[in-house]
């Protein structure tokens, strides 16, 4: 058996299952289903998911398998979590401070209203 793509090769739009079997007994359901998130993972993000869970999520034993350094695999960790759909910690945080900043200048009258609401 072939990995499911997850994507068009033609227009790269997420693909979706339509057709599914059963290989003991044959019945098949068609219809529109969605692939979960991890199921829109590249291969190689998918194997990192696989051996990050099965170093129980610590990052110097996947650096120790991979023979990578730490900051790379922090890296590709931080690629599968975008990946996925969510935000790093960091930007996260980078993102809250930069609000609370522009905050505080508006407080300070620094900045006006208008121009606090197009920064935020």
């Amino acid at each position: 058996m072939y990995p499911a793509p997850s994507h068009c090769p033609v227009c790269h739009e997420e693909l979706r299952v339509a057709r599914m079997v059963c290989p003991q007994c044959g019945t098949a359901i068609e219809g529109q289903f969605a692939l979960s998130r991890l199921a829109a993972l590249t291969p190689e993000q998918a194997d990192f998911v696989e051996l990050f869970l099965r170093c129980e999520g610590k990052l110097n034993r996947v650096q120790e398998e991979l023979g990578l350094s730490y900051p790379t695999v922090r890296s590709r960790l931080e690629e599968v979590i975008r990946a996925l759909g969510y935000e790093v910690r960091e930007e996260r945080e980078e993102a809250a401070g930069r609000r609370l900043e522009i905050l505080q200048r508006l407080a300070r009258r620094e900045i006006t209203a208008e121009e606090a609401l197009r920064m935020l």
